[in-house]
C-alpha cells in the first residue's frame, strides 16, 4: 500500500488492519515504527519476516494507557512508576517482568518485556483505535538506517506492509533510551532521553557491555543502523585531501572543504538538534552513490552518547 496521510480515517483503517493481524508502519516522536498486535504471535512473527530480523532480537511493546500496560507487565516497582510519571508519554523504554500472555517471539524468549508509551499524537491515536498493545521496532530492513520519514519506510519496505501512515519527519530522530531496573539498574541502550536525566531519578546506571550472545534489548548488535554506503568515523582534519573527492562528510558543526557532499548536524553544536538530524542526513548521503561516508565524532555527553552509539555500530 502506498504512503497515506495520518488522517483520522486512515488511522482507523490502520487499526482495523492491526486487529486483523496485519502490519502497519506509523510515526512516533522518535522514529517510524513497524507495528503488529503484541499479543498475537502470528502477527508479531510477520514483523520479523518483513524486516528480515533475527528471532533472537526482542521487540519493544508500545502501550497507550494503564490498561494496556497491565496486559503485558507482571510487576511494576515504585521506581518504574516514578520513571513513567517523569518520562511517559515519551522516549523512555523500561524493561519489566512480562506476563505469560506476551508471546515468546516478542521477547525473544526472555522473561522480561521492553515497554514504552509514545508521545506522538498519531501513535497514541493508533493505540487508542486498536485498543491493544502494539509491538513495533523501527520500520526498516534489519540492520539498516533508521527511518525518520514515511518515504524512508516506503523505500526500504515497499509493498510489504498494509499501510504506511505519514505524519512528516519525526521530532527526535533517534530511538528511545532503554533501561533495566531488575536485577539491578542498567542502561541497555542510550537514546533520545539523555542518560543524565534518567540518572537524576534512578541514581547511577550500569553500562551493560554486549555479552556476545542473544541481546538483552533491541539495537545492541555490533553492526546496526548502517547505510548501504561504507561509513567510518573520522574527523576531516585526519583525512587527506586526496581521499575526499569521492566521499561524503557528515559534520557536527562546520563543513570542511574537498568532499563530494557535506551535511551538517547542527551549526550551533546543539546535540538535541544533531540527534534529530542524524538519520535523515545519513539517508540523504546514502542516496548519492558515494564511495564512502566519513562522520565527524560528537562529544559523548547528553544525546551525544546515543549518537556515538549509533555511529559506532553503523561503522562496525
Amino acid at each position: 500500500m502506498a504512503v497515506v496521510p495520518a488522517t483520522p480515517q486512515n488511522i482507523r483503517s490502520a487499526a482495523q488492519s492491526l486487529r486483523a493481524g496485519g502490519v502497519v508502519a506509523f510515526p512516533t516522536e522518535t522514529v517510524y515504527g513497524l507495528g503488529a498486535l503484541a499479543l498475537n504471535a502470528r502477527a508479531a512473527a510477520r514483523i520479523f519476516e518483513i524486516k528480515e530480523r533475527p528471532s533472537f532480537d526482542p521487540l519493544i511493546v508500545h502501550v497507550g494507557d494503564e490498561g494496556m500496560l497491565a496486559l503485558i507487565a507482571r510487576e511494576i516497582s515504585p521506581l518504574a512508576r516514578e520513571l513513567m510519571r517523569r518520562f511517559w508519554p515519551g522516549a523512555l523504554t523500561i524493561v519489566l517482568s512480562r506476563r505469560d500472555a506476551v508471546p515468546g517471539i516478542v521477547t525473544a524468549g526472555l522473561p522480561s518485556v521492553a515497554v514504552r508509551m509514545p508521545s506522538h499524537p498519531v501513535a497514541l491515536a493508533l493505540l487508542r483505535e486498536t485498543g491493544a498493545p502494539i509491538a513495533a521496532p523501527s520500520a526498516n530492513r534489519f540492520g539498516g538506517l533508521t527511518p525518520t520519514r514515511a518515504q524512508h519506510v516506503e523505500k526500504m519496505l515497499g509493498q510489504r506492509v498494509e499501510c504506511i501512515l505519514d505524519a512528516g519527519p519525526t521530532q527526535l530522530g533517534i530511538e528511545s533510551t532503554i533501561v533495566r531496573l531488575e536485577p539491578h539498574l542498567a542502561l541497555l541502550r542510550p537514546g533520545a532521553i539523555a542518560v543524565e536525566e534518567i540518572e537524576a531519578v534512578t541514581g547511577p546506571l550500569e553500562r551493560v557491555v554486549d555479552e556476545g550472545g542473544a541481546p538483552l534489548a533491541p539495537g545492541r548488535l555490533a553492526h546496526h543502523y548502517a547505510p548501504a554506503t561504507r561509513l567510518r568515523i573520522a574527523s576531516s582534519d585526519d583525512v587527506p585531501a586526496t581521499e575526499r573527492s569521492a566521499a561524503g562528510y557528515l559534520a557536527f558543526t562546520h563543513a570542511p572543504q574537498g568532499y563530494s557532499a557535506v551535511r551538517v548536524l547542527s551549526s550551533s553544536g546543539d546535540l538535541t538538534e544533531a540527534a534529530a538530524h542524524l538519520f535523515d542526513l545519513l539517508h540523504e548521503l546514502d542516496a548519492l552513490g558515494l564511495e564512502r561516508i566519513d562522520v565527524e565524532p560528537v562529544p559523548e555527553r547528553g544525546l551525544g552518547l546515543a549518537i556515538m552509539d549509533r555511529l559506532r555500530r553503523a561503522a562496525a
